[in-house]
């Protein structure tokens, strides 16, 4: 915090404007009493050449109490003043605004002249618009300016109250104000810039509260006009204490409207969106709202990080595209652009998922753990960070969000079970993936090779596993399928006992000439080969390259090459067909025999 924030502050809020008295000290400044003109703040700024940083001090009139009041570090005795009631505060990166504005606060009550006159409530006229009273005291000269103040409002303000300094307190003040304001309108436009963390009706000028109320009657109506961001948290802070809807269902469908019509807009300020879906989620889970509802309101990243978690931790119960995303969620988007998944991306992809559930039905969850560590336990605080008054109490209960993330409140006290990112060894699983893919396009011939590095070995095995399974599945789907018609059976067993009773009752066949009729000449041999592989023999066997018939059949070489010699190894018991840089060779020893078995090249 700055000097020049609590200056502002105290224009805005309280109209004192900054007296810069010495003109042989620039740097020091004084802010003075509305009402008795009497210093309550002295602001020093002075240049440090040895740290090359200009150094900003204050002495603030608020009593010394305030010093073990609140017990903060920038807070000290006073620099210059020497009075039992100033205090010191250092401005640095330590220094709570809303603190330090409270104290600001304090000092200008405590600097109240006495003897002022009080108005009462019940000497205000009854009808026609309030108007600020000027007090009056003596030496001051000061007139607190004219502002009209609907009824509304001021009853508003009477509910405010004053004593406490605690969060609670502030929250508690918010949401009796709410609740009391939650259907009024105005119609005087917001005007002007507004900054404070956790703001609220409280610390708006009547003229703010009034283009705030105005603003929000708009928003309502789907009339969308950019207010400062700090009013916009207000309308939020609004909504989080279950005021603007009547179920904590359509709370949260108001929250994603102000995010769809407000946010999306391009409105409100760069933290805005991430608080939102932070308050959406956890009010879901205050509000014990379906998980659906909560998953869909929550931050996307955290949830495609949850999502890839359970998939890479039971990668068996998840598809391959599934398990795919998964690892380029988590280890980066270059799986996706691999030349593997150029030509068949579905075959890629199964082959990188099944790499990862290779290695995990090899170590278990010992793998999973290596990667991303293990569950973690912590307090969780919901809705911390917005001005929240929890009336109801929290029961003991429990509430999952998802597969890898869930929430239990007892006696009180919440805590979050998930897996924290800290723990994740991202290096590791980048290694398996690199390895992976070096060895995957090696295997299909990719080129745009890879240099595998040492460091990753330990995933060599997995992806060879599963290069070998799916030569394999090739080999077996290469294999000729023999069908076997029962029926057909049937008729053979029955001509064969016919002819089983002609020969033993020595019957001469009725037809002669059938007798006579010279016997068919024997079939040629079968081979256990398919209608393709025979073709690419006959094809080889006439001199002919078989490289169209392979592409049409969509078939590797190499694997048609094993598919052939694997049929054949029974009749020949050796290799006949050679696969040389992709290309098919027959064996010369065998040329002959093959012709044979085949009928002759001219039948190819």
């Amino acid at each position: 915090m700055e000097l020049s924030e609590l200056a502002s502050y105290a224009n805005e809020r309280y109209r004192i404007t900054e007296e810069h008295k010495w003109a042989d000290f620039p740097g020091f400044s004084v802010l003075c009493h509305p009402q008795t003109g009497k210093w309550i703040a002295l602001l020093m700024r002075q240049w440090d050449s040895e740290r090359g940083a200009e150094i900003q001090r204050c002495d603030l009139k608020c009593g010394s109490d305030s010093l073990l009041r609140f017990r903060q570090a920038y807070l000290s005795q006073p620099i210059r003043m020497r009075s039992g009631k100033w205090i010191g505060i250092a401005f640095d990166g330590r220094t709570d605004r809303e603190i330090v504005f409270r104290l600001f606060d304090r000092a200008v009550e405590q600097g109240n002249p006495h003897g002022f006159t009080m108005v009462l409530a019940s000497q205000l006229p009854s009808s026609g618009a309030y108007q600020d009273t000027a007090l009056p005291f003596a030496g001051s000269g000061y007139q607190p300016p004219k502002e009209s103040l609907p009824e509304r409002l001021r009853q508003m303000r009477r509910l405010y109250e004053y004593g406490r300094e605690s969060v609670q307190s502030r929250a508690k003040n918010f949401y009796q104000q709410a609740v009391w304001m939650q259907d009024y309108e105005d119609d005087l436009p917001w005007e002007g810039e507004f900054v404070r963390y956790f703001p609220t009706y409280h610390d708006l000028t009547t003229r703010q509260l009034r283009g705030y109320f105005t603003w929000r009657a708009r928003l309502r109506r789907g009339d969308i006009q950019p207010i400062a961001a700090s009013a916009a948290y207000i309308y939020l802070y609004e909504l989080l204490n279950g005021v603007g809807a009547d179920t904590p269902e359509q709370i949260l469908q108001k929250l994603r409207e102000f995010e769809a019509g407000y946010l999306d807009a391009g409105f409100g300020d760069a933290r805005m969106r991430a608080n939102l879906r932070r308050w959406m989620l956890e009010y879901a889970v205050l509000q014990g709202l379906p998980q659906a509802l909560a998953r869909q309101s929550a931050d996307p990243d955290m949830i495609a990080w949850d999502t890839a978690l359970a998939a890479l931790r039971a990668p068996d119960a998840h598809t391959d595209a599934e398990v795919f995303s998964a690892l380029c969620t988590l280890g980066g988007k270059k799986p996706e652009s691999s030349p593997v998944l150029a030509n068949d991306p579905e075959r890629g992809r199964h082959l990188f998922s099944q790499a990862w559930r290779s290695a995990c039905a090899d170590h278990g969850q010992d793998l999973f753990a290596r990667c991303f560590g293990e569950p973690q336990t912590r307090p969780w605080y919901p809705l911390s960070n917005a001005v929240y008054y929890d009336r109801s109490g929290q029961t003991d209960r429990s509430y999952v969000l998802d597969d890898c993330r869930s929430y239990r409140c007892a006696r009180g006290v919440w805590q979050m079970k998930a897996y924290e990112k800290p723990s994740f060894d991202r290096a590791r699983l980048q290694g398996f993936l690199h390895e992976t893919d070096a060895r995957l396009r090696r295997y299909l011939k990719t080129g745009r090779y890879l240099r595998e590095n040492a460091a990753d070995a330990w995933a060599a095995p997995y992806a060879d596993a599963v290069i070998e399974a799916e030569k394999q599945a090739l080999l077996e789907a290469a294999r000729p399928k023999i069908t076997i018609d029962l029926s057909e059976l049937e008729l053979i067993r029955r001509n064969a006992d016919a002819t089983r009773d002609s020969l033993l009752t020595g019957e001469e066949p009725e037809d002669a000439e059938a007798a006579a009729a010279p016997a068919p000449e024997p079939e040629q041999p079968s081979l256990p080969l398919d209608a393709v592989q025979i073709r690419i023999l006959r094809a080889l066997l006439a001199g002919r390259d078989p490289a169209e018939l392979l592409r049409s059949s969509r078939m590797m070489p190499s694997i048609a090459a094993d598919a052939i010699n694997e049929a054949l190894l029974d009749t020949f018991g050796d290799t006949v067909i050679l696969c040389e840089a992709d290309r098919l060779l027959l064996v010369d020893d065998y040329t002959e025999e093959l012709n044979q078995y085949l009928g002759g090249a001219s039948h190819g």
